[in-house]
């Protein structure tokens, strides 16, 4: 074979105009402007589609899953994370803040004569029983806070006039998302406890997993729990700007030889409950398996569908090899296309992630995007797209170049 046979097996319609020029370059040609990498993808863009997809639906199935498992977990920590507390006083050990115990009531009196703290404030919650307006009961876990004006607890979720309005005997305020399941209203009566209570106000972030919260004033909650008007199951702990929250913590620790308490800060306490229920709830082991099983099944299609449109252009590289052209060029030719391939795939993934975030947010489904898992998405799909290049390879260096004969 000839070099005028070669030119014109890869002359279009097997190659662009834009592709020729690239191949000239690739050989030291001086009048082409697009690497051949690029300009194959351009005029086979059909062949590559299917990998283009691929990559996608896979980076998007990681985020999807990832930012439901996240969103989900973070709502056990809205007590912390919706108060202004800097540290949280509880039943020694507790490992989630949904399972705090009642403790002494004079596990805050060393945080009141502690130079750096300005506010302490009392924190019940426990499960009660609700009945709505038709009858119908629902579990319901009881938040009882301070409502004084500038109060820690909630003060993310409630504002000055909804915390005015729990000082009102009977009155509770419920999350939004929850008013079909309650069949509530502003205004509707409910018994909590076989006690009548008045919806008065709802919030948007108060939501929990598979529970419904009710937030009420502890004096409403004395009223709705009379075995427990002493009880406390949290101190809520205010510093000064500027305050050491660690030392104050390690200051405010029970120091008896039998612990009664713990002291954490709240970054801390909002993390560790988070960890809890992902690691070692049954819930978060299996949402984080599905999870691994979707990422799995997601690489292996990805990685069958870039190959075989890799492999699909075997003629055109052995054409190129027949050329003078090298197994190293050929090798960053097959690179710089998977390259290109998962930047395009991060490109969608990342327009449909808004897209699932943004219709989540309006059905109430909460969805977390850390920054970390969004670098890591980045790093997986230009990995999954770069390595399956990179196994195409083998099959592509052996292909001989009489095969363009056949």
């Amino acid at each position: 074979m000839n070099m005028s046979t070669l030119t014109i097996m890869l002359r279009p319609p097997m190659w662009s105009q834009r592709a020729w020029k690239a191949l000239r370059t690739a050989m030291g040609g001086a009048d082409g402007d697009v690497s051949l990498a690029r300009a194959s993808l351009c005029y086979e863009w059909r062949r590559y589609l299917a990998a283009v997809l691929a990559v996608t639906f896979a980076g998007l199935l990681v985020v999807v899953q990832l930012a439901l498992l996240f969103g989900m977990f973070s709502s056990v920590s809205t007590p912390i994370t919706n108060s202004s507390a800097d540290l949280w006083i509880g039943y020694r050990n507790t490992q989630s803040v949904d399972m705090g115990r009642s403790i002494p009531t004079v596990s805050d009196a060393d945080a009141w004569i502690h130079p750096d703290v300005v506010r302490v404030e009392r924190y019940l919650t426990t499960y009660g029983d609700l009945r709505r307006e038709d009858g119908v009961a629902v579990s319901v876990i009881l938040h009882a806070i301070d409502p004084v004006p500038g109060g820690l607890g909630f003060s993310g979720s409630l504002s000055p006039e909804q915390r005015a309005l729990l000082d009102e005997p009977g009155s509770v305020i419920i999350a939004e998302a929850d008013m079909a399941k309650l069949g509530a209203h502003v205004g509707s009566a409910m018994e909590i406890n076989n006690r009548r209570v008045t919806v008065v106000g709802v919030t948007e972030s108060i939501r929990a997993i598979g529970s419904t919260t009710v937030i009420c004033s502890l004096s409403t909650a004395r009223t709705l729990l009379p075995e427990q008007r002493s009880e406390v199951t949290y101190y809520l702990v205010g510093l000064r700007p500027g305050s050491d929250r660690q030392a104050v913590a390690l200051a405010l620790d029970d120091k008896g030889p039998i612990k009664r308490y713990s002291v954490w800060e709240a970054d801390v306490f909002s993390a560790q409950s988070e960890l809890y229920w992902l690691l070692e709830s049954g819930a978060g082991v299996g949402t984080a398996f599905a999870s691994l099983l979707a990422l799995v099944v997601g690489v292996v299609i990805t990685n069958q569908t870039l190959s075989g449109a890799i492999l699909a252009s075997s003629k055109e590289y052995a054409a190129l090899r027949a050329l003078g052209v090298s197994r190293g060029a050929l090798k960053r030719v097959v690179l710089e296309q998977s390259f290109w391939i998962g930047s395009v795939g991060l490109i969608l993934t990342a327009t449909l992630s808004v897209l699932a975030g943004i219709s989540a947010n309006f059905a109430g489904v909460a969805m977390v995007f850390p920054l970390w898992m969004i670098l890591s998405v980045v790093v997986l799909i230009y990995l999954i797209a770069l390595t399956s290049g990179l196994m195409s390879l083998k099959p592509l260096m052996n292909t001989d170049p009489a095969t363009l004969l056949r």
